[in-house]
């Protein structure tokens, strides 16, 4: 069987995949491998899409942002998916997550693997539920075959809730939550096991998952289905003690030569982020982090967008590498094509905002805002569109100013005008 990145890595094997991603990063070949070898970044790429975009995600690399799309039983609609990840792509996105639910998850699936050409996530426990009439009637086959189903597609990295424990289930039940579990794959694995009164098979086999994935080289990413759904639930003991387990999966990964991820809580308080993301890196070995904002006030429906790139913005000073986009109609609906735009803009915006304190890309997200400085010193409006996260709009709200050269704020006393002029 041919290496995996981990096992080439490992061996100082510095093949094109890593190559490629050091050039893009800014960073030596060899640290890349020796970061990839430690398990403290991983490209999430199926052997069988090789000739994708090539997406590093961890320690010392730019902070990418993922987008989630996807149909549900109430709206099923595979062409305006593809647009909508089309649509993220363009403004930020770096990665794609399919969470259907609909009757068409194959279809729309395997589109976004042939059109897409940047690396794909899935839930395989959806699709396994999707064949059945209740969450309960799924057995142990259905769960793994959904995984396979998945990598022999073509799936690059794959959400496994295998931190949800009959353990985490009694210290959610003995602690109290106002918002018991609101990851959906995570109440699916938990309704089951309750109703089964048996363990989690995806912690009990986790040998026979990785060996699934690693036959093609698939990512784990190691899904929180414990994570707090509202601030008042945030940092409690259910959340450690999945992801203590996490931990202990993490390393079971590296030892087979399975690349991981950790995803992290959903709702927290801006005072409790930095020690929440040190403690999930130090207990996780420093595994890449891939957080679902995290959203610091549950009172802004319609707004979440921003209230997770804000959470965002400050996870990543922290240390979280990944940041999974949260549109306006976060807990109201399904996200529409704008909603997309919007939340893929501002979680942009916040992975900027990390890449200038960030080690490893200090310097190279200065020199692009510097760059943005520059222009609006030269006046060069061209210049500052071509820079600019969202060109359009920032052309579109230029295009009313009557002198064009100026903004109508200032117009003919426009501060930096003047001070060319002066000086």
């Amino acid at each position: 069987m041919k290496n995996t990145l981990i096992e080439s890595a490992k061996r100082m094997d510095l093949i094109p995949r890593i190559k490629e991603v050091a050039g893009c990063e800014g960073i030596k070949p060899k640290k890349i491998a020796s970061l990839i070898a430690q398990g403290r970044v991983v490209i999430p790429v199926n052997i069988q899409r090789e000739h994708i975009s090539q997406v590093a995600v961890g320690e010392c690399t730019s902070t990418k942002v993922n987008a989630n799309i996807g149909t549900s039983r109430e709206h099923s609609d595979i062409e305006e998916e593809i647009l909508k990840a089309r649509t993220a792509l363009q403004y930020g996105a770096d990665t794609i997550m399919d969470l259907s639910t609909g009757t068409d998850m194959d279809s729309v699936r395997r589109r976004l693997l042939k059109e897409i050409n940047v690396p794909l996530g899935t839930v395989p426990i959806y699709q396994a539920v999707g064949s059945k009439s209740s969450v309960v009637d799924i057995d142990e086959d259905d769960m793994f075959n959904a995984v396979r189903r998945h990598v022999v597609d073509g799936v690059d990295f794959v959400t496994i809730h295998a931190g949800v424990t009959l353990r985490g289930l009694e210290h959610l039940r003995s602690h109290g939550r106002i918002l018991d579990i609101v990851s959906r794959g995570g109440s699916f694995l938990a309704a089951w096991m309750l109703h089964h009164a048996t363990e989690n098979p995806y912690y009990t086999e986790f040998d026979y998952l990785l060996e699934i994935v690693k036959e093609y080289d698939v990512t784990i990413s190691l899904g929180d289905g414990m994570r707090p759904g509202s601030i008042a639930d945030a940092s409690d003991r259910a959340m450690f003690e999945e992801i203590i387990t996490l931990g202990e999966l993490v390393n079971k990964a590296r030892d087979y030569g399975v690349q991981s991820m950790v995803e992290g809580p959903g709702h927290i308080p801006l005072d409790k982020i930095e020690s929440g993301v040190r403690s999930i890196k130090q207990i996780c070995a420093n595994a890449p982090l891939y957080l679902l904002g995290p959203l610091v006030t549950d009172l802004a429906p319609g707004y979440d967008h921003i209230t997770a790139a804000m959470g965002g913005a400050v996870a990543g000073m922290a240390g979280a590498d990944f940041l999974c986009m949260t549109t306006p109609a976060e807990h109201l609906a399904l996200p529409t094509v704008e909603d997309i735009h919007d939340g893929a803009v501002v979680t942009k915006i916040a992975a900027c905002a990390v890449d200038l304190v960030k080690t490893g890309q200090r310097k190279k997200a200065l020199d692009r805002n510097t760059k943005m400085a520059q222009a609006r010193h030269d006046l060069d409006w061209e210049a500052q569109f071509g820079l600019a996260i969202d060109p359009e709009r920032a052309k579109k709200i230029h295009s009313g100013c009557k002198d064009s050269k100026t903004c109508s704020m200032c117009g003919e006393f426009c501060s930096i005008k003047i001070m060319r002029e002066t000086l």
